[in-house]
């Protein structure tokens, strides 16, 4: 039995992260500050990053999947603090690439600030270089948008809103934005791939091969709860954060590296459904933003 140490293990990728490698038969250490529920089947490192005081020092892992770290202080205080350990697993972002740069982006693009991303792009990168120093055999991967059950951003959470109450919906522009996406199963799958196989590899760009409009995810969103949308197009001139989940932006990530080694992804129609089933029980556990008071009071009638 593998011993993983999971960073966080509350909240959406690192509680599902969680729950998926207790279910794989791997022996699951979380550390967190027990701030809120656990998932069941874990052993709890009670603990702030920041402050371990030693905690780790006599313990070892096979694998540390680091979830939460945000910036290059998170990794220098966690990594000094860490025992023995086999592979070491960080979850990056793509927010890492500029947007006026080449794309698609291949791992070895420019790595910039984002213009939409701002500090959480800039920090991921310190936090990627400062762990490539200290840990220089480190897994890094890479993601898009991230979706699935646990999500506690209100993404596909809006549009399942919009479907539950029958809503039209008021679409960026023509729809035809692309955005892509990658379940956070597909996430646990690569790693465990990693885990076990060690790839040569240690950068990866993660994703669904393919990118999808914003029309036609939404059509996806309401079709998984039998409904079909009726779309109102709002133009360009007003900030679509204000009534949309996702910035005017649209980027592409090449994953042919992952591809290689995690060649199928879970498809959109069914990681959707995943995603709806789990909302239908757990609609509070998402944090909800203004959109639907925006539209009332600034689109509707227009």
């Amino acid at each position: 039995m593998k011993k993983i140490l999971v960073t966080g293990g509350t909240t959406f990728v690192s509680k599902y992260a969680a729950e998926y490698f207790v279910n794989m038969g791997y022996e699951v250490y979380v550390l967190n500050r027990n701030t809120k529920s656990q998932v069941r089947g874990v052993k709890l490192i009670e603990v702030d990053r920041h402050n371990l005081n030693g905690i780790l020092k006599n313990l070892s892992f096979d694998v540390v999947a680091d979830i939460t770290a945000y910036n290059e202080k998170d990794i220098i205080d966690f990594v000094k603090e860490l025992g023995s350990y086999g592979q070491y697993i960080m979850i990056s972002s793509s927010a890492v690439y500029p947007e006026y740069g080449v794309q698609p982006f291949l791992e070895e693009s420019e790595k910039s600030a984002n213009k939409f991303w701002g500090a959480y792009g800039t920090d991921k990168i310190e936090a990627e270089n400062v762990l490539l120093e200290k840990v220089k055999d480190a897994y890094i991967l890479r993601p898009p948008y991230l979706y699935g059950p646990m999500n506690n951003v209100y993404r596909e959470a809006f549009v399942f809103d919009c479907a539950l109450a029958d809503r039209k919906f008021y679409l960026p522009n023509d729809g035809s934005m692309k955005l892509q996406f990658f379940h956070v199963k597909d996430l646990c799958g690569l790693m465990e791939v990693i885990i076990r196989n060690k790839p040569d590899e240690h950068i990866f760009n993660v994703g669904n091969i393919e990118a999808v409009s914003i029309k036609e995810w939404v059509t996806i969103c309401y079709k998984s709860l039998g409904k079909t949308p009726i779309f109102v197009n709002v133009n360009e001139t007003i900030e679509q954060r204000n009534y949309f989940s996702f910035y005017n932006y649209e980027y592409y990530l090449d994953v042919t590296r992952q591809s290689k080694i995690y060649p199928k992804t879970i498809s959109l129609e069914d990681g959707i459904k995943d995603a709806a089933k789990w909302y239908l029980e757990h609609r509070t556990d998402v944090g909800k933003k203004p959109y639907f008071e925006y539209i009332d009071s600034n689109l509707v009638g227009r």
